[in-house]
């Protein structure tokens, strides 16, 4: 027997109901595909936001676009020309550092020709270059202070004594000296080198140094020398009307009334780019309350570059806080990212990609510009791009923008930021993004990669102080090791005026400790 279509009748309500159901399922599915896509790209996919997606080749080639292939191109004009010999940039990048001049002759007893006998006279020579490096060495510095007293003095308490002249330690009755301190701080909080590697690669130089060691040399010296550069550099940072913030987990092992597996977090408030003194700031704290900036900006009023977390809204009225369109645009990327490639070009979120990018490129053009000259052209122009954005996306079709899918999420997001997205119109030393504060943190990620936590939170208050005097440098074009020593061979002699002298950018600092 052959297989017969069996027909069943249903009624028109039941159809309706099982076609809503399909719908439902079909749904579902495209979900589903669009989350697995997405976890893809996270776990394999590149992590950086240049060059990602292939379609955003195409946001600024208007010109191409609107050309008018017929016009007649120009007669060519043949020119000639003589190449010229140029620098290498090896050579440029040698020229400073010390050159070893290593000759090499023949003895005299073979400088004979082998033809004739007659003595060989040299012509030229035969130059080749090598980067020599000569590893750490560990040597033993014996300070000798010497000590005088009077003989002929008839002091019933003893003879006076007086004492020659010598530099403070950095860390007293240990045998810690500026430069070891500075190394230890160096591999860890620049390098990323973690202490209990720090302490292998001391045993095989043969030297018993433990890590709670080198952990408590930190502190101390983050305590006693850095921590009074930081508080200046917090006063600095304060007197800015534009500021950049953000904040990442770190976690605390030994932390009272938590958990070692829970979170605690690292703040970063750094300067913008309306000063030729960038100041980078970290601040440990155990909770992600928005207490926390409250209290680090109490009696501060200007603008501060945020992400969209809830915690930077609820600060005085006095701060104005400035929405970021790159964790915007982000939301839009995700939801590109989530469809199949065939269904891309020429989506919704291609677009909202494309016109966000007109924003930043025109940013671009203006980012020599004066603060004020600067603002008026983002009146002008910027603005009403910003605006016909948010037009365009609320006038979407609902199909293209369902809550649970990520474009629409990407939507909703970028409504409900549009109030601090907006402020970025009230002046002219504002930024699209908030990219210089995770730019600035990004070291810090880096290291807990490396370093996992910090066992107390002593050494994640050290960590904050270290992290900031370090980023703070390299921000000032500062070496910083060669900042570092230099800190701990001054600061344990230096008043309380000094300060300011030895702060990153300060007339006291050194040229040896200059990039």
């Amino acid at each position: 027997m052959g297989n017969s279509a069996k027909t069943v009748t249903i009624s028109s309500s039941e159809y309706e109901e099982l076609k809503a159901k399909q719908t439902e399922l079909e749904a579902l599915v495209k979900y589903y595909e669009e989350q697995l896509r997405l976890a893809k790209h996270r776990q394999f996919g590149t992590s950086s936001e240049k060059g990602e997606l292939p379609e955003q080749l195409g946001l600024f080639d208007e010109a191409e676009n609107t050309a008018d292939t017929n016009v007649t191109e120009p007669d060519v004009e043949e020119i000639t020309y003589k190449r010229r010999k140029r620098v290498g940039k090896r050579e440029e990048d040698l020229s400073g550092l010390p050159v070893e001049t290593i000759e090499y002759s023949l003895p005299e007893s073979e400088q004979a020709c082998s033809d004739c006998g007659s003595v060989l006279r040299s012509v030229r020579h035969e130059i080749r270059k090598e980067l020599k490096v000569v590893p750490a060495t560990v040597s033993v510095a014996l300070h000798k202070r010497e000590i005088y007293n009077c003989a002929s003095c008839e002091n019933p308490d003893g003879p006076s004594t007086v004492k020659a002249p010598a530099p403070e330690p950095v860390i007293r009755g240990s045998i810690a000296s500026p430069s070891l301190v500075a190394h230890i701080i160096h591999q860890k909080y620049v390098m990323c080198v973690p202490l209990y590697r720090q302490e292998q690669e001391w045993l095989r130089q043969g030297i018993p140094l433990s890590r709670q060691t080198m952990a408590n040399w930190v502190i101390q010296a983050s305590g006693d020398w850095l921590e009074p550069l930081y508080e200046k550099m917090r006063t600095h940072l304060l007197s800015h009307k534009v500021l950049h913030a953000d904040e990442t987990v770190c976690q605390v092992l030994r932390e009272p009334g938590k958990k070692a597996n829970t979170n605690s977090y690292m703040w970063l408030y750094r300067t913008s780019g309306d000063t030729c003194t960038p100041i980078v700031l970290y601040e440990y704290q155990p909770t992600r309350s928005s207490s926390h900036p409250k209290r680090f900006l109490d009696g501060w009023s200007g603008y501060l570059h945020a992400d969209g977390y809830s915690g930077y809204h609820n600060l005085p009225p006095s701060i104005t806080v400035v929405g970021c369109w790159v964790h915007m645009r982000r939301k839009f990327e995700e939801a590109l990212k989530s469809m199949p490639e065939y269904e891309r070009k020429g989506s919704s979120a291609q677009e909202a990609i494309r016109r966000i990018g007109k924003l930043f490129h025109l940013e671009d053009l203006w980012q020599g510009l004066p603060p004020d000259e600067r603002q008026k052209l983002r009146l002008e122009q910027s603005k009403p791009l910003a605006d016909g954005f948010f037009a365009w996306i609320n006038s979407l079709p609902m199909k293209d923008i369902l809550p649970k899918m990520p474009m629409g999420k990407a939507v909703k997001y970028a409504n409900d930021q549009r109030r601090w997205l907006d402020s970025f119109w009230l002046d002219g030393r504002l930024e699209l993004s908030n990219n210089r504060a995770e730019n600035s943190i990004r070291p810090f990620v880096m290291g807990r990669k490396n370093w996992l936590f910090c066992n107390s939170q002593k050494g994640a208050r050290a960590s904050s102080v270290v992290y900031s005097i370090i980023e703070t440098a390299k921000a000032n074009g500062l070496k910083p090791f060669e900042y570092l020593n230099f800190l701990f061979e001054t600061l344990p002699s230096a008043t309380t005026r000094q300060i300011d002298e030895l702060l990153p950018w300060g007339v006291g600092v050194p040229l040896r400790c200059k990039v």
